[in-house]
């Protein structure tokens, strides 16, 4: 859940709102840049927090996973390639998600996510996030051994959400 009102039009009030819709976990999926940024997610309610490895140095991703885990949140850590996979890895990550999204050009890789897994220890929780369109992205990700997909674009877009996420999951 996006809570940046400024960047992405999103609320502290969205993210309470799912929280009290939903018995699954909740993702804050804002940019994570201060240590405070962590514990407003988990006093918002959120169970997971994004941390994303080309916005951090090493002692901000450890210290703010560290503090993820003594609040007892999930940090999904965000990288883009296997210098930063290796990051990820010191920093103790245990759900590490692939964005094929560039931060900076914002084009879409479809093959990054493929490219990386194999790079991913077996024990991390894989997810494969940004440019899944439908069931076959989202299979060939999960034949490279991703056990979750992150999808945002192609449901905020759509229609019918409720039909996408059904096409999605078959």
């Amino acid at each position: 859940m996006l809570t940046d009102t400024d960047w992405f039009g999103g609320s502290s009030a969205d993210l309470i709102t799912a929280r009290d819709a939903v018995d699954i976990p909740v993702l804050r999926k804002d940019f994570t840049v201060d240590l405070r940024d962590v514990a407003d997610a988990r006093i918002m309610g959120a169970d997971c927090v994004l941390l994303i490895v080309a916005v951090l140095d090493d002692k901000e991703l450890f210290d703010f996973h560290e503090l993820t885990i003594e609040l007892g949140m999930t940090a999904l850590v965000e990288v883009h390639d296997e210098v930063e996979l290796q990051r990820a890895l010191r920093a103790q990550a245990r759900v590490v998600g692939v964005n094929q999204r560039d931060l900076v050009t914002f084009e879409v890789d479809q093959d990054r996510a493929v490219r990386v897994a194999a790079a991913i220890p077996d024990e991390v929780v894989k997810v494969a996030e940004s440019g899944i369109r439908d069931r076959s992205d989202a299979k060939v990700l999960a034949e490279a051994g991703y056990q979750a997909i992150l999808v945002g674009e192609t449901l905020v877009r759509s229609n019918d959400p409720a039909a996408s996420v059904a096409a999605l999951t078959g």
